[in-house]
């Protein structure tokens, strides 16, 4: 029997959700071809010659990019079987049946997530988004140490499918898929789960394991404000095993929508945070909703004036300057009787929704394109503050923090 597997996006990764279910499928005695279609193009001869063409959609970005590929596979090769699995599979499950796939799931890795992923095949890690510091690029390796949230934040796609379970990784198969990629050439890792402190014990073992083995190995792991304050006891370990920066969610400074999208923490909190990592010789990387249909002109202000005064200009990616929350299939933010939304457009696959005030949602589009103009962080954030304070912006330059050179977050 022969599959393929095929990914449109993962966050300038290496497509570890790839490299899972290949394992999985070799290990029953199927041949299994990946493409990452992000970096390559497809064997057109595999695609037609396949039993079984896979898609892996993880995010929201690669599930509107496959859309094509789904119909052009189905046409080249009527009779494989299509499959479609992660988040945003299982969120549109629907649409996805009615472009002639026919099972939608996610890659069923057990408790213990016994397989280590099969890399052969994939794009060598050259050809992914590298982490940027003051001594040059470095190649970054992709480890999954848990999958799901035990959190159930309004705005997350991983809330529909996981309802607030999470599983781990096992150590060994963590540290197995480590090694390979360090063999390939990575000097940094990037932790993938949702929240590395789902689990604090684990994630202490996996980052004491890392660092053990290869202690000139750094890497990033994405963690919670809430989490942060709540196992503060944990952030000497962080630093003293070689993590460089951590990424949170904040997703806003405004309490009352920080209450709206359930986050669990507060500005506030926030504000303690940044002072917290900073004490400890922690970056924090800030994530930010800039755009909500609560967000106000005054808290747009306040999130610039803040970003200046807490000295995180070069901390935050310019993209998260103007994002705009994305309403998808099944989200808890439905939930909220204040929200109001279009229909779920199968095009966007998103529930569209306006501003009150239109100058905003002119505002955010305006700001997008600003955004991704080239330049340097501050120079971007210069480019943001004119745009909305109609007023010159002078910086005093500030040494740049480590960040992976990927542009775009869903």
């Amino acid at each position: 029997m022969r599959a393929v597997l095929l990914s449109t996006y993962e966050l300038g990764h290496q497509p570890q959700a790839l490299a899972t279910p290949a394992a999985l499928l070799a290990a029953r005695g199927w041949h299994v071809r990946c493409f990452d279609l992000s970096r390559e193009d497809p064997d057109f001869e595999a695609l037609r010659e396949a039993d079984l063409a896979a898609f892996s959609l993880p995010m929201h970005t690669a599930t509107r990019l496959a859309v094509p590929w789904i119909r052009g596979v189905r046409r080249i090769n009527p009779r494989a079987r299509l499959a479609a699995y992660g988040l945003y599979a299982q969120l549109n499950a629907e649409y996805l049946r009615s472009l002639g796939v026919h099972w939608i799931g996610r890659v069923p890795l057990g408790r213990t997530g016994y397989v280590v992923p099969l890399r052969d095949g994939l794009p060598p890690l050259e050809k992914y988004a590298p982490l940027r510091t003051i001594d040059g690029p470095k190649l970054v390796a992709a480890v999954e140490a848990s999958h799901g949230c035990k959190h159930r934040c309004r705005h997350c796609p991983i809330v529909p499918v996981y309802d607030g379970q999470f599983r781990i990784t096992s150590v060994e198969i963590v540290m197995a898929d480590v090694r390979q990629q360090v063999a390939a050439g990575a000097q940094h890792v990037t932790f993938t789960d949702p929240d590395f402190f789902n689990g604090p014990t684990h994630a202490r073992r996996v980052a004491e394991a890392l660092h053990r083995e290869f202690p000139l190995v750094t890497y990033d792991a994405t963690i919670k404000v809430e989490h942060l304050l709540k196992h503060r006891d944990l952030l000497p370990m962080l630093r003293d095993t070689g993590c460089l920066f951590v990424t949170s969610a904040v997703e806003s400074l405004d309490d009352a929508i920080l209450e709206r999208l359930d986050k669990g923490h507060t500005r506030s909190d926030f504000f303690e945070c940044v002072d917290l990592m900073r004490a400890h010789g922690l970056t924090l990387a800030p994530t930010f909703l800039a755009f909500t249909p609560w967000t106000t002109r005054a808290g747009y202000e306040d999130l610039l004036r803040s970003l200046r005064s807490l000295d995180l200009i070069e901390n935050v990616a310019p993209v998260q300057l103007a994002l705009r929350l994305l309403v998808t299939a099944h989200s808890r933010l439905l939930e909220l009787p204040d929200l109001r939304v279009g229909p779920l457009d199968p095009e966007s696959l998103l529930h569209p929704w306006t501003h009150d005030d239109p100058e905003m949602d002119a505002l955010a589009a305006r700001l997008l394109k600003l955004v991704a103009k080239p330049g340097s962080r501050s120079e971007i954030f210069v480019r943001v503050w004119e745009e909305v304070f109609r007023e010159p912006l002078d910086l005093m330059p500030r040494a740049t923090v480590p960040y992976l050179d990927e542009p775009w977050y869903c």
